[in-house]
């Protein structure tokens, strides 16, 4: 099924498509951070730079890319939202701590971390599916 919507001669809409989940992925990712600073969850120093780099600026680059109508945006959109969906989905779905999405009590924030943990992981989801299928579509 993949590989019939990619064969569909419309790379215009996949690379606006993928735009959007940069740009929704971002704004997502700054609430998500505003609410990592209030509850007091701190990243070791590794963790903060896979943050700064795969899940915030890759990103970024790669819509950069698709916006130019770079077919290589789709492959950084790829593994970037990979990256960024194993990353997250670990920490806020499965490993125990206090970025797990279970952990909270009552707390102004807690909502919105977890709301922004779930938008986080389908945004991710959404960006390599529609990075597969601008991969998969013919040139």
């Amino acid at each position: 099924m993949l590989r019939t919507l990619a064969d569909r001669n419309v790379p215009a809409p996949i690379a606006s498509l993928g735009v959007i989940l940069v740009a929704l992925h971002f704004i997502v990712s700054v609430v998500h951070g505003a609410a990592h600073l209030d509850l007091h969850i701190a990243l070791k120093t590794w963790q903060t730079v896979y943050v700064l780099v795969v899940i915030s600026a890759l990103p970024l680059v790669s819509g950069f890319l698709l916006w130019r109508g770079a077919r290589s945006g789709f492959l950084l959109l790829l593994f970037s939202m990979l990256g960024s969906l194993i990353f997250g989905g670990y920490y806020h779905f499965i490993a125990t701590g206090t970025d797990n999405v279970a952990s909270f009590g009552l707390h102004a924030w807690s909502a919105p971390f977890v709301v922004t943990a779930v938008l986080l992981a389908l945004t991710e989801t959404a960006g390599v599916l529609t990075a597969v299928l601008g991969l998969l579509r013919k040139q």
